[in-house]
């Protein structure tokens, strides 16, 4: 069974910080690209940022330069440290997982990030 789990979500002020952590299990982690993506309410699922195996990250416009994605691969986790957070920022945060030869496709359950003025 195939699971990604978020963690690491929570409430916090303007201009702070937040690290997020997914980590995948019934999958060979390395095989996949990776992604985040957030959901504010009434909004679209966008994509923040993405690693494609071996490759180098990308990142939205509203997040570059303030958001790092990062994958550990022994550890099957991808990571997303998140700086100078600001209220557009709040949103659920989920993780994903693809490979595209196989059109396996893997999402998250979520993790909040509420920031406050």
């Amino acid at each position: 069974q195939v699971q990604l789990v978020e963690s690491g979500g929570g409430l916090v002020q303007a201009g702070g910080s937040l690290k997020l952590s997914c980590g995948a299990s019934g999958i060979l982690f390395s095989a996949y690209n990776v992604a985040w993506y957030r959901q504010a309410p009434g909004k679209q699922r966008d994509l923040v940022a993405g690693i494609i195996r071996g490759g180098s990250p990308i990142y939205a416009d509203s997040v570059e330069g303030r958001f790092t994605i990062s994958r550990n691969n022994a550890a099957q986790t991808v990571y997303l440290q998140m700086n100078n957070l600001q209220r557009e920022d709040t949103a659920v945060y989920y993780c994903q997982a693809d490979r595209p030869e196989t059109r396996a496709h893997y999402w998250g359950q979520g993790t909040q990030v509420t920031v406050s003025s």
